[in-house]
Formats: structure tokens, C-alpha cells, sequence
């Protein structure tokens, strides 16, 4: 119950300030009003060049464009937003590392202490609105990650304020950048009360949403887009994957991503987990090999946390081919790699219950349950309990 809860809770947020996210993105690219600063052609080009380097994992190229942004636009918000925004992939890389949170924080605070001394010359300034309502959503996005929900509303419901301001304020001329927002809010606030009936509590007060719609408006900024192009297809990939249940579609979205960011090793397991769902073991077997081998040649992004999800979906695709002993050594090797000081320990538990599932394949009952008990007493975030305690009763067949 507890699990479904927050997953509905993180779902409202993403619904909630996912147009405050989209509409600041794309004005740091350059796409907001011609009045802004962000109309200004070195913002538009620097900022899109520097949002494509940080997406193909350049970060340092990607830091000094954003650096010089700053450097001539000192008072504005869109520097530090920038910089934040490098930070922020550095966390999504390997979301069991809080080593960075900190920082990210402080630059989603710089931020706001930017747009306060604009909305206090100017009370309805668009830039200021926008960045502000950005950095609270990104502070309650980061805050739900790592399950402190008190922070995440209270950051959530400062985002929404700010969101609203921004909505009314925005281009009417409904380009594909500006209808990103709205798609995500309809996609995800029609299922929330379907998957999630708790957040009912939360959602009373919100427009009702539109699936169809909200899928129909990701698709177009998918196609049309210019600066959030990669934010949309991202959210498609995710929505057929886990939502849809459309793999194929799925696989469509993920492989415009890779091509557009070949060195992302996000996107890159992301095809890999795509592949897995879908069943189709030889074709996620070619990518994670492939991330370890970059994960070996020490590739920009592909770390321990890369390497630990290839390594657990090998040791599967192993085990379904009854190849135990070389899945068994798939399996010990995530246990190494997450033998760290981590937040999130869900390979590491979904490695023990495979380790478990393999020796019972084995005809070893006594290490298959011993395995079994050893998930039962670490903390679950994946649903790994259930299972286990479903294989203590009745041995993996």
C-alpha cells in the first residue's frame, strides 16, 4: 500500500509542475517571449548547443556554455537554472547516489533568490515566474526520489502557483514546445485516479486530464518540438512502457533518442529495459552487453549504476536459458558492485531474489531459500518481498 502511495504521489508532482519544467526549458533554449532575455539569439543558440552536449553526456562543454550564459546575463535566473540542469544528470545516472544532492539544491536556490529580486522590481515577471516555478518543481521532483513528501508538496504546491502565472502568460500560438506541458499534465492526471485512487485526496482541486489528448500533444512536440523534442520522446518512451504496455511504440520512441544521443548510457539501459519487458532477451542481451563494454572502457556516464542494471538483466537472460552457473556469476557481480553506501537498493535486492530464483532452478533448495531470507530483511522498493516470500512457500519452477 505504502509503495502504491508514494508512486501515486510522484506521478502528481511530475503532473503538477511538469508545465512550469517544459515552459522553462524552453525558454532557456530561447523560445520565450521576444521581451525576455531568453529571446536574446546567444541564449537560443548557446542554450540549445549546450542542452545537446549535456544530453550526449559532454558535460564539461556543456558546463562552460552555461557558464558563460551566466557571465553575461549575472542577475537573470537562467544561469544557475543551467547549471542545475547539469547537475541534475549527473543524479539521474545513478539515482542511488544523493552525493549531489546538495549542490542541486543550491542552485535551484540561487534560482529563486534571482526571481524574488525580479518579482520584487515586477510582480508579474514572465522570466521570473517561469524559472521559479521551475526550481521548486525540480526541488520537489528530487524530493520525492528520495521519499521525503513533505518536502515534495510543499515544494509541489509552490511550483503549481508559479505554474498557473506561467500557463496564462504563455505564447496562445500552441507550438509544439508549449503544448508539452499540457500533454504531460492530461496524460498523467487522467490515470492517476485509475492506478492511484489515494491521490484522490490531492487531485480534487486539479482540471480534470485527457489521456488521448495528452498522448496526441507529446506526439506533436515529439515532431515539432525544437528545445524540449527530447523531453517529449523520453516521456513517450516511458508512458508506452510502463503505462501503454505498447512495446513496440516504445521501442520506436527509445531508438529516436538513442539516435539523437547515441552516448547516453540513460537511454542507452533504458532500450536495453525495453527489450526485457517486451520478452525480447536477444535483442536486450546486444544492448547491455554493449553498456558494459563501455561501462569497461570507461565511457562519460557509464558508471557503477549503469553497469549494475546491465549486469542484473544478463544474469536473467542467463537464467531463461538455463545457463546457471554463468547467471549466478551475473548475479554475484551486481552484489559486488552494490556492496556501496547506496539510497536505493533495488538491484541489489532484485539480484538476491534472482540468485534464489536460480538456485532453486538448480535443484539447491537450501541456498534458494537462505537467499529468500536474505531479501525478506532488506528494505523494498521494488515489490521483491512478495516474491520472496512466494518462493519460500513454493520453490521457482
Amino acid at each position: 500500500m505504502m509503495r502504491r502511495w508514494t508512486t501515486g504521489l510522484v506521478l502528481l508532482l511530475v503532473a503538477v509542475v511538469a508545465p512550469a519544467e517544459a515552459y522553462a526549458q524552453t525558454a532557456a533554449d530561447g523560445a520565450g517571449r521576444s521581451t525576455s532575455v531568453l529571446g536574446e539569439p546567444f541564449v537560443r543558440e548557446e542554450g540549445k548547443k549546450g542542452l545537446d552536449l549535456l544530453y550526449n553526456m559532454q558535460s564539461e562543454e556543456a558546463r562552460a556554455i552555461f557558464q558563460e550564459i551566466d557571465r553575461r546575463y549575472p542577475e537573470h535566473p537562467v544561469g544557475p537554472f543551467l547549471q542545475g540542469l547539469n547537475l541534475w544528470w549527473t543524479i539521474m545516472l545513478d539515482l542511488t547516489d544523493t552525493a549531489h544532492d546538495e549542490a542541486f539544491f543550491e542552485k535551484m536556490n540561487a534560482v529563486i533568490d534571482r526571481c524574488d529580486e525580479l518579482l520584487d522590481e515586477d510582480p508579474d515577471h514572465f522570466d521570473a515566474q517561469l524559472f521559479k516555478a521551475a526550481a521548486h518543481g525540480f526541488k520537489a521532483r528530487l524530493a520525492s526520489n528520495r521519499s521525503n513528501w513533505w518536502k515534495a508538496l510543499r515544494n509541489g504546491r509552490t511550483a503549481i502557483k508559479h505554474a498557473r502565472s506561467v500557463a496564462e502568460a504563455a505564447p496562445s500560438d500552441s507550438a509544439g514546445d508549449y503544448v508539452f506541458g499540457k500533454g504531460l499534465y492530461d496524460y498523467y492526471a487522467a490515470i492517476l485516479e485509475e492506478e492511484y485512487p489515494v491521490t484522490k485526496t490531492f487531485t480534487w482541486m486539479l482540471p480534470d486530464g485527457n489521456k488521448e489528448r495528452g498522448l496526441r500533444l507529446l506526439r506533436r512536440t515529439a515532431e515539432e518540438g525544437r528545445y524540449v523534442q527530447t523531453e517529449a520522446i523520453y516521456y513517450l518512451t516511458q508512458i508506452y512502457y510502463l503505462y501503454e504496455e505498447d512495446y513496440q511504440k516504445s521501442r520506436h520512441y527509445v531508438q529516436r533518442l538513442r539516435e539523437r544521443h547515441p552516448k547516453n548510457p540513460y537511454f542507452h539501459t533504458f532500450e536495453g529495459r525495453v527489450y526485457a519487458r517486451w520478452g525480447r532477451w536477444g535483442e536486450a542481451r546486444q544492448v547491455f552487453s554493449s553498456v558494459v563494454e563501455r561501462c569497461a572502457a570507461g565511457a562519460a556516464g557509464y558508471n557503477t549504476h549503469m553497469e549494475e542494471i546491465a549486469r542484473y538483466y544478463l544474469g536473467r537472460d542467463r537464467l531463461y536459458r538455463d545457463d546457471y552457473e554463468q547467471a549466478l556469476a551475473y548475479f554475484t557481480e551486481v552484489q559486488r558492485l552494490t556492496d556501496r553506501d547506496v539510497e536505493d537498493n533495488r538491484y541489489r535486492i532484485l539480484a538476491l531474489l534472482y540468485q534464489g530464483m536460480t538456485y532453486d532452478a538448480m535443484d539447491r533448495r537450501e541456498l534458494a531459500v537462505k537467499h529468500y531470507r536474505h531479501v525478506l530483511e532488506l528494505d523494498d522498493p521494488v515489490g521483491a518481498h512478495d516474491q520472496a516470500e512466494q518462493y519460500l512457500d513454493e520453490p521457482y519452477s
